[in-house]
């Protein structure tokens, strides 16, 4: 059985069971109704996955990997903020006329900073320290950027990695704001745990673990029945990951070099209300 849905499934009994309602508090998201979407929610989550014994992608249902790696490219390889350079339409609402979601994300990624060894942006000091610096403590990045928070269309969710070297094993840490958990829980899991691998294999090391802490792990009302729905399905065995070894630069990668190998899944859920 897949890991990556045991974890899913003890956080979301989790956080129905045990977790704190902001039911009769006023929230900022709304419904498209205009209704406001309450959540239930626990402070503080913190997932680990083992990347070398498997890829953490769920089976209760399916995850489009392809167009979670291209979003992370977006990001981290584009350095993009402009959703036309992104094939999914997931950030449309919250870009503008010319398609630009602000100094968010990929902007800040684009950003060059002096360092002792010379001018980077955060992605090129992080594969440089990788394959000169492997020891260093010191190999993270961050875009939640105070200064640029006003001309966001949206605050960083997902803001900030660190990596460390553990002998050969490449090892992360994704730091999370909030997380919608039916929603966006096993994309960003899928998504980062890839750039893990990404990174690993440019920097000729190998995958080691992936911990993920979700500083406000919430489940939507309205999302709350699909949630026990989708936990009480059956899982099935993880799929293998299967990468485009001949890769060696990251800027190279694209979503077609990754093939999930034997990946089953149930059935998708259609129309999930989403929040705004």
């Amino acid at each position: 059985m897949s890991k990556a849905d045991k974890i899913f499934v003890e956080m979301c009994r989790d956080i129905i069971d045990n977790g704190w309602s902001d039911e009769g508090l006023d929230v900022r998201p709304k419904w498209e109704d205009g209704a406001p979407a309450h959540t239930i929610k626990k402070f503080g989550v913190v997932n680990r996955y083992d990347l070398s014994e498997e890829f953490p992608i769920l089976t209760l249902r399916p995850t489009y990997l392809k167009s979670a790696i291209d979003e992370i490219l977006w990001i981290w390889q584009k350095k993009s903020n402009n959703i036309k350079d992104l094939k999914s339409h997931i950030w449309d609402s919250w870009a503008d006329e010319n398609g630009s979601i602000g100094k968010a994300y990929g902007y800040q990624m684009s950003v060059k900073h002096k360092y002792k060894e010379g001018e980077f942006d955060q992605v090129d000091r992080v594969l440089f320290d990788l394959k000169n610096n492997p020891q260093s403590r010191r190999i993270m990045t961050n875009i939640y950027v105070h200064q640029d928070l006003s001309e966001m269309n949206l605050y960083p969710c997902a803001y900030s990695m660190t990596f460390n070297v553990t002998g050969k094993k490449l090892n992360a840490i994704l730091n999370q704001r909030s997380q919608d958990t039916l929603t966006a829980n096993s994309w960003n899991v899928c998504q980062y745990a890839a750039l893990v691998h990404m990174f690993a294999q440019v920097s000729g090391l190998e995958v080691g673990e992936f911990v993920h802490v979700i500083a406000d792990a919430h489940i939507y009302d309205r999302h709350i029945p699909l949630v026990e729905e989708l936990i009480k399905r059956e899982q099935f065995d993880a799929p293998k990951l299967i990468i485009n070894k001949d890769i060696k630069n990251f800027y190279d990668f694209t979503p077609d070099d990754f093939v999930l190998e034997n990946y089953k899944a149930g059935e998708q859920i259609k129309n999930i209300p989403v929040a705004i």
